[in-house]
């Protein structure tokens, strides 16, 4: 493992960085994700930098400095057009929130920087010139045990930060871990804490676990744990089987994050609570909604008899654009529900993405006739008759399209107000 810290392939620029601040005589270590990542012979997606320098001297060491979060330590050093960030070694006060600490001293020992950190696997640092790995609470033992273990005392820890029981099993999904029985039992211990965290924070370490290579997984974790109650009641009180199956459709779901929602609520929630949920997680207005229709419409099995007119209907429910994940959807469930039924699907699949291919007429803006022509067909103002000629003429078209010509279109206008003045 160590040979892996030793070949990483580390930006000039971060080198440059440590290289200055040793210069001047300061400690400088990388840590946290970046060395984890780097011990783990994976590319790190940034690079975070920690220094006995004080934010100032940080500050005059370099040209362009940006003071990102000065008050606690960290600075932002612009060398060779990349950020680096750079943070003073620090110890934390008490936590009296339950979210972050109520001081922070900075401190000469990357050590006691380091101890105040979540997990062992995360609370390494390196010197990449001297080749020095600092790693005091095993972290090097864990990465190769793949355990999640929080450093020194879970209980204390997951008191400090409410978050940081979400974050262990999430780094269990994304990793492949599994946590360390006494970080597994601090977690029900703690559930008080974790209430105490913004939604938002949550949905962050959702998303994450959700679209891991081991999102079943993580699911599995966030019941058992008690966490999944706190946020999600509504797949955690769900029956054993029903949970089950909507784990395993999550799995088989697409890693992106609309269809990987739909797929865990689909058979356990409707489209009103899919959408309440997705709101309460602080989730895009535009994420919760596309999750409430596939929710509403992705039991696609239940459509393999339907006519090409519903099918059209359905589509213009949905979208084109939609189309892709509606299937996504509606194949990762049938996949684990009715693995018998998936060839028969398919053929529906297929049938729809034919009818979306040939480019109907699906909102009223694709009608050959505005909203003007109508009404002058009509001869009539802008009223509700407009409206309904309107809605009219698309039931007209979704079951013909061949209908959609201004001619065609303006005789069955015609029609529909005779049959109406008739009536």
């Amino acid at each position: 493992m160590l040979a892996n810290l030793h070949n990483a392939d580390i930006p000039q620029p971060v080198l440059d960085v440590i290289a200055r601040l040793r210069e001047l005589g300061h400690a400088v270590y990388l840590v946290g994700g970046c060395v984890r990542d780097m011990v783990r012979n994976v590319a790190p997606k940034d690079f975070d930098v920690a220094t006995s320098a004080l934010p100032e001297e940080v500050q005059r060491a370099f040209r362009k400095v940006i003071p990102t979060g000065i008050q606690h330590g960290t600075v932002t050093v612009v060398q060779g057009g990349t950020h680096v960030e750079v943070t003073t070694f620090r110890s934390e006060g008490d936590y009296l929130d339950g979210r972050r600490p109520s001081s922070v001293a900075f401190e000469r020992d990357i050590v006691k920087d380091l101890s105040r950190r979540d997990f062992t696997i995360n609370a390494m640092a390196y010197n990449p010139l001297d080749r020095d790995l600092v790693d005091p609470f095993g972290g090097q033992t864990d990465l190769q045990a793949q355990l999640i273990k929080c450093v020194g005392s879970a209980l204390e820890r997951f008191s400090e930060d409410g978050l940081r029981p979400m974050r262990a099993v999430r780094f269990a999904a994304v990793l492949g871990f599994t946590l360390d029985p006494d970080t597994r039992d601090a977690i029900p211990a703690t559930l008080g804490v974790f209430r105490k965290v913004a939604l938002e924070r949550v949905r962050e370490e959702l998303t994450k676990l959700l679209l891991s290579p081991r999102a079943e997984g993580g699911l599995v974790l966030l019941k058992d744990t008690g966490l999944m109650d706190v946020f999600l009641p509504e797949v955690a009180q769900a029956t054993p089987d029903a949970a089950r199956l909507a784990r395993a459709a999550v799995q088989a779901a697409p890693a992106e994050i609309e269809p990987r929602m739909a797929a865990l609520l689909a058979d356990l929630v409707d489209r009103t609570q899919a959408r309440e949920i997705g709101l309460r997680l602080k989730f895009p207005n535009k994420v919760a909604d596309l999750v409430a229709l596939l929710v509403e419409t992705a039991k696609l099995e239940e459509r393999v008899s339907d006519t090409d007119a519903a099918l059209r209907r359905l589509l213009a429910r949905v979208g084109p654009p939609q189309l892709p994940q509606l299937v996504a959807v509606a194949r990762a469930r049938v996949q684990v529900r009715a693995p018998e039924r998936v060839a028969e699907v398919e053929r529906l699949f297929a049938r729809l993405e034919a009818l979306a291919a040939a480019k109907p007429p699906l909102v009223p803006k694709d009608l050959a006739l505005t909203g003007g022509d109508i009404m002058a067909t009509l001869a009539v103002g802008p009223s509700p008759i407009v409206g309904e000629a309107t809605r009219f003429l698309m039931d007209s078209v979704l079951d013909e399209p061949a209908l959609n010509t201004a001619e065609g279109l303006k005789q069955r206008l015609l029609a529909w107000r005779a049959a109406r003045s008739g009536a």
